[in-house]
């Protein structure tokens, strides 16, 4: 696979993460879903860049 398939598979399951965990209260939960997000959102940064 090539990094930008590996970075669009990474990028799709931590999407799929955050829709799983989107409705969950607050708590550890949700600390776990700002983790998540933190994630996406470089993955999406290095998606990015790749596709640059």
């Amino acid at each position: 696979m090539t990094k930008l398939q590996t970075t669009a598979g990474t990028a799709l399951v931590l999407g799929l993460l955050l829709v799983a965990l989107s409705g969950c209260e607050k708590g550890p939960a949700e600390k776990a879903g700002e983790s998540i997000d933190d994630a996406a959102e470089k993955v999406g940064e290095s998606f990015e860049d790749a596709r640059d």
